[in-house]
């Protein structure tokens, strides 16, 4: 029986050991079901805290290769303060956006710009054909969470990511993939048809922190990319909103965008 038993008893811990790594390989975090996952996970940043930093940010499309280097202002949900930096001297640009209005101020033109922060106002001084949201979740790292979202569904890749491929009633909306610390690595956004918009990749983590040094964003032609690289970066607590306000100068006239 002893002889009997030993063969058994191997093969039934074989099993549990095989069961066990495909489990492993398998298995989601013990956070909970893969479609609850994205609600628990920590965003990067609070509503209550706020980005500051410099940047370089390096423009290339079909016509050319643009770099600038700019300060930047980043708050949740919709709060945006960007200023493009020369060599020396008064900024080239101001813009400043809130949930409810979009500023522009160009001093080398003499010209102020008040409006909506609609995707197709900003679109009229920036690369990019994003509404403010958008911009500050990428700029953010913040993981998205689409209006109308139907069901999550998660698998692990080889890569040691975990995909989610959120959808809406109309189609997929965005698939994004999470590290193992819950951070953001990659995220497409797709068209109701299924038709990518863009997609966003983020690069060079530091320990501890869940805001990536490094954000490349792809536009759907594959031509335009705008890569954001942090150069000093601090996360402060949010004060006033007076910061996303930009006075019209007293000699200047607003120039409505609407």
């Amino acid at each position: 029986m002893r002889f009997f038993c030993t063969p058994v008893i191997l093969l039934f811990m074989l099993t549990v050991l095989i069961c066990g790594c495909a489990a492993g390989k398998h298995g989601f975090s013990p956070l909970g079901p893969p479609e609850k996952y994205l609600t628990v996970v920590a965003p990067a940043i609070q509503e209550t805290d706020r980005i500051v930093a410099t940047a370089e940010i390096d423009l290339k499309t079909e016509q050319g290769h643009y770099p600038v280097r700019a300060a930047l202002i980043v708050q949740k949900p919709s709060y945006l303060r960007l200023e493009i930096l020369p060599v020396i001297g008064t900024p080239d640009l101001f813009l400043s956006a809130t949930p409810d209005r979009l500023q522009i101020f160009i001093p080398s033109r003499e010209e102020f710009y008040s409006g909506k922060p609609s995707a197709e106002n900003l679109a009229r001084f920036l690369p990019w054909g994003f509404d403010v949201d958008d911009i500050v979740m990428i700029l953010s790292c913040d993981i998205p969470t689409p209006e109308g979202k139907v069901s999550s569904r998660a698998s692990d890749q080889e890569t040691g990511l975990t995909r989610f491929d959120q959808k809406t009633t109309l189609g997929f909306s965005q698939t994004l993939w999470l590290d193992k610390n819950g951070r953001v690595e990659k995220l497409i956004r797709h068209a109701p048809d299924g038709r990518e918009i863009f997609q966003v990749r983020y690069d060079d983590y530091v320990s501890g922190s869940s805001l990536a040094r490094k954000i490349t964003i792809i536009q759907a032609d594959h031509m335009t990319r705008i890569l954001v690289k942090y150069t000093d970066l601090k996360i402060v607590k949010a004060t006033d909103l007076t910061v996303f306000e930009l006075p019209v100068p007293s000699d200047i006239q607003k120039i409505s965008l609407d």
